[in-house]
């Protein structure tokens, strides 16, 4: 089946949903533990979206287990909500890290060649970029032993060694984009190509290495940067620029980006912004931001604001001085001011004089378009009286009468 010596003394958790790949590869790890001093257990995924019989399903391992005392952890997906198939692989991930965090040292799924060639495909035909032709991959400690597998192969190793098994009914309908690549294509390129699956795999594992090499670029130039913000990535050559525009994404969870976008992102201008998959891009002079897209958080009236974070800003009004970076007049605050962020039409009376519109204000101190949208501010209406961690109003100033003075401490967002 594969080389089980490089995992020698390792502990490897085994994800097994009963189906016949799965349990030829727990029963092939199980008959070779000792030979390589291997420690085995087992994991299962009840997605609980087949009801009696993804239960039934769950019962066989857990007996199978039980049987040759191979400790298994079970997982539930107790989720009420619309149960995608994006949403159970990042819950089927979310489990992987628990057996992980656990003491495993790897979690091993099922995966074979002709899944492999169904990822490839797909990717190439919903418009992935290069990266979607890595097709199925070692990710750290998820690994895939049987990858260069093939489907005749792990049913003849199911067929000599007696292996049992339980068939997932929805494997054999076409309403899942998958299965209608499993069922209709492949089979269909097979023919016209033999050994196409073999070659998707050959192919996936050049473009792997490809990519591998693109990564190690963008890690020794510093490239693609995690800030409080978001993402900040440098202009460079677009080839590079679109893979780390790619990690990126994937660092806010998303996938389900396209060539289009990528290369919308590579070209965005100076001062120019646009929002794709829940994101905001923002174009700076050297970089491109991407941030999650700013929300209509609403707003908290100043007199009744205690905490101190605003919205995921960090901000503490007090009567104490540590730490401050502004200070005002607590008295000269309305009744009917806000904690908000900035709107449309807002406008602000420097320090010392002179009313802009918030917008040019910003410009003038050369705050970033991508933090503009996350500084708190204190309002009265349209008017803002307090730029947080930037500047005070002119109408909120300590003066020689001012009775009870205030302190912001906050991000210095000056210096972003």
């Amino acid at each position: 089946m594969f080389d089980l010596s490089v995992y020698a003394g390792k502990h490897i958790c085994v994800a097994v949903s009963g189906g016949r790949d799965s349990m030829a590869l727990i029963d092939f790890i199980f008959a070779h533990t000792g030979e390589y001093g291997v420690t085995l257990s087992a994991l299962n995924c009840d997605h609980k979206i087949r009801g009696a019989a993804s239960a039934r399903d769950s019962a066989f391992v857990a007996d199978w287990c039980v049987r040759r005392d191979i400790p298994l952890m079970r997982f539930v997906w107790e989720f009420e909500g619309a149960k995608t198939e994006q949403a159970a692989r990042a819950w089927r991930r979310s489990c992987f890290s628990k057996v992980l965090d656990g003491g495993a040292d790897f979690v091993a799924t099922a995966h074979h060649i002709g899944d492999n060639a169904e990822t490839v495909l797909f990717n190439l035909a919903r418009g992935s970029a290069v990266s979607g032709l890595t097709g199925i991959s070692d990710d750290g400690r998820i690994i895939h032993p049987l990858i260069n597998c093939t489907r005749m192969q792990i049913d003849a190793y199911v067929t000599e060694h007696g292996v049992p098994f339980v068939d997932d009914e929805t494997n054999f309908t076409d309403e899942y984009t998958r299965n209608k690549i499993r069922h209709n294509v492949l089979p269909e390129l097979e023919k016209a190509v033999p050994g196409a699956a073999g070659n998707i795999f050959r192919l996936s594992r050049l473009a792997a290495e490809d990519e591998g090499y693109f990564q190690r670029v963008i890690d020794r130039d510093g490239i693609l940067k995690i800030t409080a913000y978001g993402a900040e990535i440098k202009r460079c050559d677009p080839v590079v620029f679109k893979r780390a525009a790619v990690k990126a994404i994937k660092y806010f969870k998303r996938i389900d980006y396209t060539c289009e976008q990528l290369a919308r992102l590579a070209e965005l201008e100076k001062n120019k912004k646009f929002g794709f998959l829940g994101l905001t891009a923002y174009g700076g002079a050297d970089k491109i931001v991407i941030t999650e897209a700013e929300a209509d958080v609403g707003e908290i009236k100043f007199s009744e604001y205690r905490g101190n974070d605003f919205y995921g800003s960090r901000l503490i009004i007090s009567d104490n001085p540590e730490g401050a970076l502004l200070k005002f007049d607590y008295d000269a605050i309305p009744e009917t001011a806000v904690i908000r962020f900035k709107r449309d039409g807002d406008k602000f009376k420097k320090f010392g004089g002179g009313t802009k519109s918030l917008g040019d204000y910003f410009t003038d101190k050369k705050i970033p378009f991508w933090v503009r949208g996350r500084i708190p501010l204190i309002a009265d209406g349209s008017e803002v009286l307090v730029v947080c961690g930037v500047e005070i109003s002119d109408k909120v100033k300590i003066r020689e009468n001012t009775e009870k003075t205030a302190y912001i401490v906050s991000r210095d967002y000056r210096e972003e």
